[in-house]
């Protein structure tokens, strides 16, 4: 029996876009098309699918392997396998097959590849039931529980990130490990002539072919812009509902890299990558909440800069901080960005438009689009934890009626909280909050907790050419 018919996971305008894209998908003559979904890292994992297969699965769901989630950033379990006892969810247990339910709203044609469809799934077990750990489920949840509040969550999306020159991708049997051996590279150009127009120009032959498949992809680009470091871009995009946001990043990121790469390039949204002279680079996430009334209440009346929904909210990210860190920056490089003086916070803090706070408000008393803008996240976030962090933040701050306190006008001398130093630090937060257990669920929570570890826990075991350095010689 057709798994969406038996048990109805598709919404009303979810059932009707399926409609028009059955015909579409002929009146396109596609050859293929991806079915994809979103890992707990953020990486676009799936299947390509023939046409009529595709089109059978559209209303069926596709099989698909949930050992995928038991992964950590090697590709290798981050537990036995088979000794994974579900992460406190039993239907885990074994790592049976899942079932990827494709999401007929966000279907696109790549326009890279030869007459290929892609779209994004939602990964559910085989009785219908949405797995608990499918990122993607864990943002829907967020924003239901908002909209059950009566907001509704817009982000703007800035995201850095460095084009290299491919030299050698390193595609030898040795070098094809767990991890991989990282590709040689040299830079796309010299930095530091921060947003010079000749700087951005003598990257045209890349940025030309990003720019133009993006757009073509409907993604609402706003901006490519040079950024400091050699190679080192920024695109930034028109403001959107946070589920589209948070999906469209998905894309994006795993376009400029496929682009890249047929190009003779290479993408890294890698924050610090270990070159000379680099600049990190980091995603800043630019948020409001909405009514069905009106648009964005986070303005303020009068002489007061943010109404009071914002100043809770507001409270509630600085409050939460550190019990969101695992889901802001997951990755133990992406601690690595976070230096005084250096555009990236140092310090849980806000201030009226001030870089190096880690939350600007941005706009003005009487601007009617003033917004918090959230400097902590690194770009290889998983874009659906990292907006679903800032509701289950910002929901707990409204819900508390907390304050955010003074503006901290010196940002990197304020008299305020560090940002986790590392993401074993970060990992402790995450665990021991009651916050993040009572929203996202004791068995997400340890599910992460064990993914992330196992990270930090390779980490520790590799010998750095730092030791090798400080100790080989002098001891």
């Amino acid at each position: 029996m057709p798994f969406i018919s038996d048990h109805d996971v598709w919404s009303d305008e979810q059932a009707a876009a399926a409609e028009e894209l059955t015909a579409r998908v002929r009146e396109l003559d596609l050859r293929q098309v991806r079915i994809s979904w979103g890992d707990q890292h953020g990486i676009l994992r799936g299947k390509t699918l023939e046409v009529e297969h595709f089109l059978a699965s559209l209303r069926d769901g596709k099989d698909f392997q949930t050992a995928t989630l038991v992964f950590d950033t090697t590709n290798n379990p981050a537990v036995p396998p088979f000794a994974a006892r579900g992460f406190g969810d039993d239907r885990l247990t074994g790592l049976p097959d899942g079932v990827l339910v494709p999401d007929p709203t966000t279907f696109r044609v790549l326009p890279w590849a030869d007459r290929t469809g892609w779209i994004l799934s939602d990964l559910y077990y085989r009785n219908g039931d949405r797995v608990p750990f499918d990122t993607r489920g864990v943002l829907a949840r967020q924003t239901a529980a908002l909209a059950d509040e009566g907001f509704t969550f817009t982000a703007g999306i800035e995201l850095e990130f460095y084009i290299t020159r491919m030299v050698d991708p390193k595609l030898s049997f040795p070098d094809s490990g767990w991890p991989p051996a990282a590709p040689t590279a040299t830079a796309l150009s010299h930095g530091y002539q921060y947003l010079t127009e000749n700087r951005g120009d003598e990257a045209h032959e890349i940025l030309d072919v990003l720019r133009d498949n993006v757009v073509e992809l409907g993604l609402p680009l706003a901006t490519v812009e040079d950024e400091w470091g050699p190679g080192q871009v920024e695109f930034t995009f028109d403001p959107l509902p946070g589920m589209l946001a948070a999906d469209n990043v998905l894309l994006l990121r795993s376009a400029i890299k496929q682009l890249c790469q047929r190009n003779g390039f290479h993408a890294t949204f890698m924050s610090r990558p270990a070159f000379d002279h680099v600049v990190s680079s980091g995603w800043h996430l630019h948020q409001s909440l909405g009514t069905p009334e009106e648009d964005n209440v986070f303005p303020g009346e009068g002489e007061e800069l943010l109404s009071k929904t914002a100043q809770h909210y507001l409270a509630g990210l600085l409050e939460n901080a550190r019990a969101s860190s695992v889901l802001t920056t997951p990755t133990i490089n992406g601690y690595k960005r976070y230096i005084a003086e250096s555009f990236a916070p140092d310090r849980i803090a806000w201030a009226e438009e001030n870089r190096g706070a880690m939350i600007r408000i941005s706009g003005a008393r009487g601007d009617g689009s003033t917004h918090l803008e959230n400097r902590i996240g690194e770009p290889a976030a998983n874009p659906y934890l990292y907006l679903a962090s800032q509701i289950i933040s910002g929901r707990d701050g409204i819900a508390r009626a907390l304050d955010p306190g003074p503006s901290a006008d010196e940002a990197y001398t304020a008299d305020a909280p560090q940002i986790p130093a590392t993401l074993d630090e970060a990992i402790g937060h995450f665990e021991s909050s009651e916050l993040m257990r009572r929203e996202l669920g004791d068995s997400f929570v340890s599910y992460l907790t064990t993914i992330k570890r196992k990270e930090v826990s390779r980490f520790n075991s590799f010998v750095t050419d730092w030791e090798q350095r400080e100790y080989f010689e002098v001891y």
